[in-house]
């Protein structure tokens, strides 16, 4: 039942793999269009964040490609240097995203502080859960201990599963208001506005699909605690 479970997995490695490769040639593809007013990605969040009255954030490059993130306890907004020094429509979209968190944040988004407050609980089950349902198939013959393990790490993995599900309204909202900023700002004009969304879509199946896929892994493990307990 062990090697059979690990079938399950399969529409998520595929479905994950699929959105791996769609943000990379979509980004690809627009990171070789350049905007027509011709801001970089660094111009762009700091437009942003004038325009919407916010003084007290930052804007950094950061190393990495598609590293870029929003640090709400230092108050920066960190863009890869392919975004920082680029005026692409990618990097206007990514920029913007950014910033999209850099709102939530003002706005006390409440989904935003509660995966924030996730955090932990998914560090921790991501890093153990794993290891105690090995754990519990490794001392299978102990009868009852190693269906305990197994148990605690399902237990562990339902926070991964919950800072996933709630990755989702966040990443959507933070894509939607930065849509709309570029949109009334007149950073993105036109048909501009359409590659944008491309690339902030292609983004978002990546959270999809890492959520499908944790959500698989949680079926794999009670499938497993299931025939343990047979």
């Amino acid at each position: 039942m062990y090697y059979l479970s690990f079938l399950i997995l399969i529409p998520g490695t595929i479905l994950s793999f699929w959105a791996q490769n769609n943000i990379k040639s979509t980004y690809r593809r627009y990171a070789q269009v350049n905007s027509r007013m011709g801001m970089t990605g660094s111009e762009v969040a700091r437009t942003i964040l004038h325009n919407m009255g916010i003084s007290d954030v930052k804007v950094e490059a950061v190393r990495g490609q598609l590293t870029d993130h929003y640090d709400p306890r230092a108050k920066t907004v960190r863009l890869s240097q392919g975004i920082y020094d680029s005026n692409s429509l990618a990097a206007a979209a990514v920029a913007a995203h950014e910033c999209g968190h850099v709102l939530q944040d003002k706005k006390d988004y409440k989904f935003m502080n509660f995966r924030a407050a996730l955090v932990p609980a998914a560090n921790i089950g991501s890093q153990f859960a794993p290891m105690l349902v090995m754990l519990g198939i490794f001392l299978s013959a102990m009868g009852q201990i190693s269906l305990l393990f197994i148990y605690i790490g399902i237990v562990l993995f339902v926070g991964v599963i919950a800072f996933h599900l709630i990755t989702l309204p966040v990443e959507f909202d933070a894509s939607r208001r930065a849509l709309k900023l570029i949109d009334e700002l007149g950073i993105l004009q036109g048909e501009e506005n359409r590659g944008a969304r491309a690339v902030l879509n292609a983004a978002a199946w990546t959270y999809v699909a890492t959520a499908f896929a944790a959500f698989l892994q949680l079926v794999q493990y009670l499938l497993i605690a299931n025939s343990r307990r047979g």
